[in-house]
């Protein structure tokens, strides 16, 4: 018997991986008409979970979210009107009084002493030193007063007559008209325009509590005294707590002072005082905002949302100007 001879089976084409059918798990998307070059399908959208009902707060806990956020937009408008508004508010004042002023000079109206009544404007004074132009002084040192520029001290003459006359002024609010004072030097001028003409001051020094007080004046000779407040340490330029005072001597001869000036003044009207006279317009004004948030509660009831705050913005926040100035009248009024 012959042996066969072994075979060797090639391989076809049908076993090459590579010649292998491919197989389609899924079918390919409907024909649209147009040419198809391999569309990739998009993955199917996850149906959105509906939200669920919201878990309300405790009533205890509502009232307190509600009584924080509340205290913390009242203690940020008062913030803004302190350091922003207030300034605002006194610039406004200053440009008003200036124009007053201006035309009594003009007119020869201007007051020249006697019984001035609060809040008239008096002078106008410059210091180059500190690059104050055209800052108007009005009549009377209480803290309303002292919210429309510096005041001078009622039962004092008035600058350039004979005699010791004293300005009050503000170092942090209602633009802090004497915030830089203190760092007027010896030698610095200070000129003072009244009714009575133009008087020039030289600087003596700045004084604090505790320093010895200056010299008494002689026969025809005048000094003006410049007062506002200083902080220390922490308190520096934001919480002043004691007063400073600035001696100025006039250069050359003084004038006449008309008789019928106060011999005193009431507490509220001396330095670091506040104006506790203030809380019956606070609380009318507390009042009035009271009732306009009632108001507003029961329009967006019956008008709607939109429609109540279009009409009670601006009521709103007049009641809140109104009252946020009287309540730093409560303040020292050289703050």
């Amino acid at each position: 018997m012959s042996a066969e001879a072994p075979t060797t089976e090639r391989p076809t084409d049908e076993d090459d991986p590579a010649n292998r059918p491919m197989v389609i798990n899924s079918a390919p998307p409907p024909y649209d008409g147009r040419p198809w070059a391999g569309k990739l399908i998009p993955r199917p959208r996850r149906p959105r979970r509906k939200p669920g009902p919201k878990t309300p707060l405790p009533a205890g806990a509502a009232f307190t979210v509600w009584i924080m956020l509340v205290c913390s937009v009242v203690a940020l408008w008062v913030l803004l009107f302190s350091f922003v508004l207030s300034g605002l508010q006194e610039g406004r004042d200053q440009h008003e009084l200036y124009g007053q002023l201006r035309e009594e000079l003009a007119l020869a109206t201007a007051p020249l002493g006697g019984a001035i009544d609060p809040g008239s404007p008096v002078a106008v004074v410059q210091i180059p030193a500190l690059k104050v132009s055209d800052l108007v002084i009005v009549e009377g040192t209480a803290a309303g007063d002292l919210q429309s520029g510096p005041g001078h001290r009622r039962d004092t003459v008035l600058p350039g007559q004979h005699g010791t006359s004293i300005v009050y002024g503000r170092s942090v609010l209602f633009g802090a008209p004497f915030a830089r004072v203190t760092t007027l030097r010896s030698g610095d001028t200070i000129t003072v325009t009244t009714g009575q003409g133009e008087f020039s001051y030289v600087v003596d020094r700045v004084r604090r509590a505790g320093d010895p007080l200056p010299a008494a004046l002689g026969a025809d000779s005048g000094r003006l005294m410049l007062v506002t407040s200083e902080g220390y340490g922490w308190q520096t330029g934001w919480a002043p707590n004691r007063s400073v005072y600035v001696d100025a001597t006039l250069k050359g001869k003084t004038v006449a002072a008309p008789p019928g000036r106060p011999l005193a003044i009431p507490a509220m009207e001396k330095a670091m005082q506040g104006d506790s006279g203030a809380l019956v317009g606070l609380v009318l004004w507390l009042a009035a905002l009271v009732l306009v948030v009632g108001a507003v509660v029961w329009g967006r009831a019956r008008w709607g949302r939109w429609q109540t705050w279009l009409v009670a913005v601006p009521v709103v926040l007049a009641c809140a100007w109104g009252s946020t100035q009287l309540a730093l009248q409560l303040l020292p009024n050289l703050l």
